[in-house]
C-alpha cells in the first residue's frame, strides 16, 4: 500500500469512527479496505429501516449511465455521440472537462461490482451506448463494444448482481444526427427499434430486465427547447441558439422518443418476450410541484406543471394521447398519434422507472402570458423554492435539486392515483457535493447518509400506502463525468479520485451496506 493509500485508509477510518461516536452509534459493520477492518456493534442510523422493512423481493441497486462512467470514448470501435462533439467545443462544460477517460468502467467494470456485491446491493442499473454497438447508428456492428457488454453483463450474474439496461441516456450517435437530425426525423423510430432489437437478440438472454429511454423529457427540454444540451437546438430569442424552434422540436422531438419506445416494446413483446420472460419499461424523471398556495389557481398551475412533465409521457403510454392541458395549451403544434399509433403506443411497459429527486412550489404566473412559443412557455406556470421565505427544503450542490423528502412520496402516491398503479421502479434518487469540499468532508457525507434515510422512509410510507412499488435505485454508485457540471459534482456513494481513478466508499456506500445486510 502506498503512502498516500494509507493515509487515505487511516483517514475514513477514523471518520466513520468518528460520526459513529457523535451519533452514540458504535461503528459501521466491516470497513473493508486493503489491509484494514472494524467490527461493530450497533451501526448507522437507519431510521429502523432494513430489507425487512420492504416486501419480499424488493429490489435495491445502483445506476449509472455508459457515458458518464465508461470512457474509452474513442476507442475499440466506439463511434462518436452528439456529447463527444459538444463536449470538446471549449465553455460548454465546467472546466473544459471531457469523458473521454472519465471513471473508466470499461476496465474497472469488474472492481465496480464487486463494490456493489459487497455493499450488499441486489442490482445494477446501467445503460448500453448505441454508438458503442453501432457506431454509425445503423449498419456494421461493433464486435469490441458488444464484447464488451457482454463481460459486463456475465460479470454481473457470476456476482450474483441483476442487470437492469437502459438503451439510450442522452447519448444520440452523431451520424444519425448528422444523417437527418436524429430524434427531429420519424426514421429515428425503425432505426432505435432495430438497435434495440439488436440488444434483445445479443443479451436477452442474460437480461431480463430493459429500460428504453432515460428522461425522454430532459431530453427534449434541454436539447430542443432552451438548447442547453445537445444538439443544442432552440429559438434564437429563447436562448439564442444557431438553429431550433422552441414551439415545435420539443414536442417532435418527444413524439419520436415515444414511438421509438412503443416500436422497440413492439419488437420484445413479438419476438423475444415469451421465450426470454424479460420486461421492459421506460425511466420518466418527476419533479413533486406542490401549489404555492391553497388557491384554486395555484393548485391549477401545478397539475399543469405534472402534465407537462411526467404527463407528456406516461399519459399517452397509458391512456393513448397526451393530457387534456397540453392538448390545449400547445394546440396544433402538438403531434397527433394515428389510430395505429395509439394501439402501439398505449400499454407499452411493463413496469416504469421513475427518477425522483426534488420538488418545487408552482403558482399561476401574475404577469402576461409570453407572446414566445415554447416547451417551457406553454405550462403557463411560475415556480420558486421558498415559501413566505422558507426554503422548500436545503439545497444540494446543483442549482436545481433541494431535499424534499416529502415530495417523494407524492410523486408515487401520485402515479398511483392517476395512472392505475402501475409497477415502478424508484429508478433514480441522490443528491450532489460540490467536488470543491475537501476529501475529509467528502468521505464524510452525513448529509447524503440523511437524504437516503429520510427518502427511503417516504418509499416505504408509500409502499405501506399502496404504492406498486418493486424496487429502488440509487444514483449513483460513484462520483462521474456530471454532463455540463463535468467533474465539478458528485453524487456518488463512492468517492473517486479523478487523478488516480481510485475508488473508496463514502459513508454514505455503509450506511447502504448496513441498510441491506440479509440477515437482519
Amino acid at each position: 500500500m502506498t503512502k498516500k493509500a494509507y493515509v487515505l485508509n487511516a483517514l475514513i477510518l477514523f471518520l466513520v469512527c468518528n460520526f459513529a461516536h457523535s451519533r452514540r452509534i458504535n461503528c459501521i459493520e466491516g470497513y473493508d479496505s486493503e489491509n484494514a477492518r472494524i467490527a461493530c456493534n450497533d451501526g448507522f442510523d437507519t431510521g429502523g429501516l432494513s430489507r425487512k422493512s420492504f416486501p419480499e423481493g424488493f429490489v435495491f441497486g445502483t445506476a449509472t449511465s455508459a457515458y458518464q462512467v465508461e470512457g474509452m470514448a474513442d476507442k475499440d470501435g466506439r463511434g462518436p455521440c452528439i456529447w463527444d462533439v459538444y463536449a470538446h467545443t471549449p465553455g460548454h462544460i465546467a472546466n473544459n472537462a471531457t469523458a473521454d477517460v472519465t471513471v473508466d468502467q470499461y476496465h474497472r467494470y469488474k472492481e465496480d461490482i464487486d463494490l456493489m456485491k459487497n455493499l450488499n446491493f441486489d442490482a445494477y442499473r446501467f445503460s448500453i451506448s448505441w454508438s458503442r454497438i453501432f457506431p454509425e447508428g445503423t449498419g456494421t456492428v461493433n464486435q469490441k463494444g458488444v464484447d464488451y457488454y457482454n463481460r459486463l453483463i456475465d460479470y454481473m450474474l457470476e456476482q450474483g448482481i441483476t442487470p437492469y439496461a437502459n438503451l439510450y441516456h442522452y447519448d444520440m450517435p452523431l451520424a444519425l444526427q448528422e444523417k437527418y437530425g436524429g430524434l427531429l426525423d420519424c426514421q429515428v423510430v425503425k432505426d432505435y427499434a432495430d438497435y434495440a432489437d439488436f440488444c434483445f437478440k445479443t443479451f436477452g438472454d442474460r437480461v431480463k430486465n430493459w429500460y428504453t429511454f432515460n428522461e425522454p423529457r430532459v431530453i427534449a427540454a434541454l436539447g430542443f427547447d432552451d438548447g442547453s444540451n445537445p444538439p443544442s437546438r432552440c429559438s434564437k430569442e429563447v436562448n439564442n441558439c444557431t438553429d431550433g424552434n422552441s414551439g415545435t422540436e420539443p414536442y417532435i422531438a418527444a413524439h419520436n422518443m415515444i414511438l421509438a419506445h412503443a416500436a422497440a416494446v413492439q419488437r420484445f413483446r413479438e419476438k423475444y418476450q415469451e421465450t426470454q420472460k424479460g420486461k421492459i419499461g421506460i425511466l420518466l424523471d418527476f419533479v413533486w410541484y406542490e401549489p404555492h398556495t391553497r388557491s384554486k389557481a395555484d393548485n391549477l398551475a401545478a397539475q399543469r406543471a405534472r402534465d407537462f412533465h411526467i404527463g407528456w409521457f406516461l399519459h399517452p403510454l397509458t391512456y393513448g394521447e397526451y393530457p387534456r392541458t397540453m392538448q390545449e395549451n400547445v394546440g396544433d403544434r402538438l403531434p397527433k398519434f394515428t389510430p395505429e399509433e395509439v394501439l402501439m403506443v398505449q400499454g407499452s411497459f411493463d413496469y416504469l422507472g421513475v427518477n425522483q429527486y426534488t420538488s418545487y412550489y408552482m403558482f399561476d404566473p401574475p404577469w402576461p402570458k409570453s407572446n414566445i412559443s415554447s416547451y417551457a412557455n406553454d405550462w403557463d406556470a411560475g415556480y420558486a423554492y421558498d415559501r413566505n421565505g422558507v426554503p422548500i427544503g436545503q439545497r444540494a450542490n446543483s442549482g436545481w435539486l433541494y431535499i424534499v423528502p416529502w415530495g417523494l412520496y407524492n410523486a408515487l402516491m401520485y402515479v398511483k392515483e392517476r395512472y392505475g398503479n402501475p409497477t415502478v421502479m424508484l429508478s433514480e434518487n441522490g443528491m450532489d457535493d460540490p467536488s470543491n469540499y475537501t476529501v475529509n468532508h467528502l468521505l464524510h457525507d452525513t448529509t447524503r447518509v440523511n437524504y437516503y434515510r429520510d427518502y427511503i422512509s417516504q418509499l416505504k410510507k408509500a409502499v405501506d400506502d399502496g404504492a406498486n412499488v418493486t424496487g429502488y435505485f440509487a444514483w449513483s454508485l460513484l462520483d462521474n463525468f456530471e454532463w455540463l457540471l463535468g467533474y465539478s459534482a458528485r453524487f456518488g456513494i463512492t468517492y473517486v479520485d479523478f487523478d488516480t481513478l481510485k475508488r473508496t466508499p463514502k459513508m454514505s456506500a455503509y450506511w447502504f451496506k448496513q441498510l441491506l445486510q440479509r440477515d437482519q
